[in-house]
Parts: C-alpha cells; structure tokens; sequence
C-alpha cells in the first residue's frame, strides 16, 4: 500500500484543567483560538511540534497531530469532521460557553494578519 503523503499538520489537546480544546501556537504556547495553532510543513516540523507538546503534561493532555487544509485569508482547516467538531464545542447549547466566545465577532480578522497564522 503507498504511504500517503504528507499534509500540513497542527498539534491538539485538551487543556489540563478546563477540558478546553487547545492547539500549540508558534511559540510553544497554547491557545484556545484555532488561527493561531502552529503549522507543521514538513513531517520533522510536526514531530519537533509534537515534542514540545508532550513535554509540557502539566498543562495539556492527549496531543496529538491533526491534519489540515490551508487557506489564505482562514487559516488552518481540519481535514476531518472529527476536528472540526471538537473545535467548535459542546453543540447542545451553541449559545452558552466556550462555544459562543468564537463567534464570528468574537475572532476578528486580527488573528488572520500576517499572511497566515501559519
């Protein structure tokens, strides 16, 4: 079987404490804020990201690499729907909770400047 070829990666998790969905920025940090998640470009970016996520237990749980889409202008998209859901949140009350802080108001074109989060 042919070893599938490599896509731009980001490293998730789940905040230690909250639970929240977090993603490793470019400086080694953590962010509830997708746009702003570290892309991987090749499959040695990914591993030195993923090291650095797991070296860092007490503030996350369960990193890991998620592939994504890029998109001028939107940042980084996952690929699966899986992703996708997690980062939107709890969906019984879209209205209530972390969810409702990423609204469309609420993440301004700000975090998008640049050329790209990644």
């Amino acid at each position: 079987m042919p070893k599938k070829p490599f896509a731009p990666q980001i490293v998730s998790a789940n905040d230690l404490l909250a639970g929240d969905v977090v993603y490793l920025d470019r400086t080694g940090t953590w962010t509830r804020h997708l746009v702003r998640a570290a892309v991987a470009m090749t499959p040695e970016e990914a591993e030195a990201l993923l090291d650095t996520a797991v070296s860092q237990p007490a503030a996350v749980v369960g990193p890991y690499l998620v592939d994504v889409d890029l998109t001028p202008g939107e940042g980084p998209t996952p690929v699966h729907f899986r992703e996708s859901f997690r980062e939107q949140g709890p969906s019984n009350r879209p209205d209530l909770g972390r969810q409702a802080d990423f609204s469309d108001a609420a993440v301004s074109d700000a975090a998008l400047s640049g050329g790209g989060a990644w």
